[in-house]
Parts: structure tokens; C-alpha cells; sequence
């Protein structure tokens, strides 16, 4: 077999084969890229499909809420195995070499799964507000039809939201360049409707709703701690203490539970041996009534020390509630305002550009978020963390 000799430059036919070799060897930092964003991709498919598989086959998670964390997760799982793939080689060709049909679908689904993600978020952030400030009438409402049709209007704004973009991009010279599979907006009035629908009004709402569950559940501690101060007042008096929490304490995170009542104090510690002198034998009755006051003391003592410790769990807990609302909150915008913020500023102003690593970075950005998506609404709940666990060793149903 002959092999080109590239150092002899007299034959045409081996310099271009010279060349074509030279273009084919990719960089080593492309490559070493190529196989991060592959792996992001595989983690965000498998992340997606441990939370349906957990909700589908664990009866604990069959709620309406946990309907919606479904419907995230099939969305953001839509966006690993539809979007990222493409994109993947996109970026490593630098070129889109899949014709305008196989653009304009790769851009349909990128832009209404993406759309549809972020609303999935408005719509969760909807239904925990709800459920914490009208929690007895909302819990009659919120069934699986209610999560069915709350699903069903997500989708059917997600693709209200993205169908435009499209159109005006296929009606437009936007189209034309069949090496390129963008949108450019050179209208303001599709920058903002596209932008506003898909991110902006969505993270308004999202900022109001758990700003208000955040309120809301401070209220509800700050009552319990009062509550909690006029029993610890009673039980200082000198007044009867109740034997139980109010509904909502006990220990679900750790706090503590009710006391248990005093139980009849036993005879004796220990029976009396048959050698013991009578005089003995008299005495020992005697010596419960001493064990049974320290009893009475013991346990006054640790009810005293978890009235006291009340109000420390109620912090932790409003430490825990603040913290997650902030990651919530905090991936959603880390990961989607820099995108967001660039389209505003490229399709408004006409001498504003960026770069294509920047683009490409900028867009990765807000693919993350569909990989910690699974993560945050799931990790701080302890029936998903059971029900990962029990997939993880490969066992059967809950």
C-alpha cells in the first residue's frame, strides 16, 4: 500500500492529501471539551431518568407535587437526549453540516424543552405556594388531574413562547446560510417577546412565590415558638404541662418528641435476698419513694430542656428552608440570566457581538441547569432519597 509522502512537495495529489489530513486531526483542547460536554450529558440522562424511574415504580412518591418533578425531569431528560448530543458536534464542527430541516428541528425542540424547563420551575414554585398558604382548601384541589392540566399548560406556552422565533427565522434571511443553525432576532419586538416569556417573567414570579413561602413558613415558626414560650411559662408556674407538641412539631426533623407519661413506680429495685435480717426486709420498701422523686426530677429536667431547645430546632429549621430556596433560586438564575442577558443585549444592539466560544459557553450554561434540576428538587426530600437508594441496589417497589 502507498502512503502520501508529505516532505516532496512535487506531487500535487499527496499535498492534498497532506491537507485534508492536517484539517481532519482535531486539537487536543477540542477533543478534551468534546468529552466533558459528552459526559455532562450522559450524567443529566441518567440523573432525569433515576427521578422518573423512582416516582413510577415508588408508590410513597405518587402525589400530584411529585407529578410535576416528573414532568420536569422528563423535559430536562428531552433536552440531554435531543439537544446536547447535536450540539456537541455543532461545536466540534463549527459548522452545521445537517442541512435546514434537521436545523430548524434541532432549534424547535432546543427552544421549547429549554422554554419548557424554566416554566416547569414557575409552575412548581405555583404549586408550593399554594400548598403552604391555603393548605386545606388547595389540598382538595390538587389531585392528578390538576398536575395533568397544570403540565398541560406549560407545554402549551412553552411552545406559544417558541413557535415565533421560528417563523420569523424561516420567513427571514436568518435561514439562508445552511452552515449556520441560529436565530438572530433583528426585530426588538420578537427580542422581548421571546426572552420576557421564556425567562424573565417566569423568574419574576419565581422571585415573588418563594419570597412569600419564605414568609410564610418564618410566620408559621415564629408561632410555634410562641407557643412553645407560654407552656415553658405554665410549666415554670407551677401549672400541668401537655403531653404533646402542636400538629407539625414532633420529630420530623429531629426535634423532640413528646414525653412519655410517668409510669407507676415499681416495688423495688431488686428483690430482697432470704438472708437479710427483718429489720432489713422493712426498709426496703422505703427505698423506691426516694427513686421515684429523682424519676419526677429527671423528667421535669428534660422537659424543661426541650422547651428550651424548641426554639433552636425552629432556627435550624428556617436555616434549612432558606438554604434551599437559595439554591433553588440561585441555579436557576446562575445558570439562565447570562444567556438571557446576552440575547437581550446582541439582537437590541446592532454593534454589540460575542464570540462563539462565549455563545457556545453561554448556552452550556443553561443546559447545566437541566442537570441540577434532578438534583435540588429531590435531594431534600427523604422519600426520593430512600427510593434512589432501593433503584441504586436494584430492589423492588417501596
Amino acid at each position: 500500500m502507498d502512503f502520501p509522502n508529505c516532505t516532496e512537495e512535487v506531487f500535487a495529489t499527496n499535498n492534498s492529501s497532506c491537507a485534508s489530513l492536517e484539517t481532519t486531526k482535531l486539537p487536543t483542547s477540542k477533543i478534551l471539551l468534546s468529552i466533558t460536554l459528552s459526559v455532562l450529558a450522559v450524567v443529566t440522562t441518567f440523573l432525569n431518568c433515576l427521578v422518573i424511574t423512582a416516582i413510577a415504580v415508588t408508590r410513597k412518591l405518587h402525589h400530584p407535587a411529585n407529578y410535576l418533578i416528573c414532568s420536569l425531569a422528563v423535559t430536562d431528560l428531552l433536552v440531554a437526549v435531543l439537544v446536547m448530543p447535536f450540539s456537541i458536534m455543532y461545536i466540534q464542527k463549527e459548522s452545521w453540516g445537517m442541512g435546514p430541516v434537521m436545523c430548524t428541528i434541532w432549534l424547535s425542540v432546543d427552544i421549547t424543552c429549554c422554554t419548557c424547563s424554566i416554566l416547569h420551575l414557575a409552575a412548581i414554585a405555583i404549586d408550593r405556594y399554594r400548598a403552604i398558604t391555603d393548605a386545606v382548601e388547595y389540598s382538595r384541589k390538587r389531585t392528578g388531574k390538576m398536575a395533568g392540566a397544570m403540565v398541560s399548560v406549560v407545554w402549551f406556552l412553552s411552545i406559544l413562547i417558541s413557535l415565533p422565533p421560528l417563523l420569523w427565522r424561516h420567513y427571514t434571511e436568518d435561514g439562508d446560510d445552511e452552515d449556520q443553525c441560529i436565530i438572530v432576532h433583528h426585530n426588538m419586538a420578537f427580542t422581548l417577546y421571546s426572552t420576557l416569556g421564556a425567562f424573565y417573567i417566569p423568574l419574576l414570579l419565581i422571585l415573588i412565590l418563594y419570597y412569600k413561602i419564605y414568609q410564610a413558613a418564618q410566620t408559621l415558626y415564629m408561632r410555634r415558638e410562641a407557643s412553645r414560650a407560654s407552656r415553658h411559662s405554665c410549666m415554670t408556674n407551677g401549672s400541668m404541662i401537655p403531653s404533646t407538641y402542636p400538629a407539625g412539631d414532633g420529630d420530623v426533623d429531629g426535634g423532640p418528641r413528646s414525653p412519655e407519661p410517668v409510669s407507676p413506680p415499681e416495688k423495688s429495685y431488686s428483690e430482697p435476698s432470704n438472708e437479710e435480717p427483718p429489720r432489713e426486709r422493712v426498709r426496703a420498701p422505703a427505698k423506691p419513694i426516694h427513686g421515684k422523686s429523682r424519676r419526677r426530677e429527671t423528667r421535669n429536667e428534660s422537659r424543661r430542656s426541650q422547651f428550651q431547645q424548641g426554639p433552636r430546632i425552629s432556627n435550624a429549621r428556617e436555616r434549612r428552608a432558606a438554604s434551599t430556596l437559595g439554591l433553588i433560586i440561585g441555579a436557576f438564575v446562575i445558570c439562565w440570566l447570562p444567556f438571557f442577558v446576552k440575547e437581550v443585549i446582541v439582537n437590541t444592539c446592532s454593534s454589540c457581538s460575542t464570540s462563539v466560544e462565549m455563545a457556545d459557553f453561554l448556552t452550556w450554561l443553561g443546559y447545566l441547569n437541566s442537570l441540577i434540576n434532578p438534583l435540588i428538587y429531590t435531594i431534600f426530600n427523604e422519600d426520593f432519597k430512600k427510593a434512589f437508594q432501593r433503584l441504586v441496589r436494584c430492589s423492588h417497589y417501596l
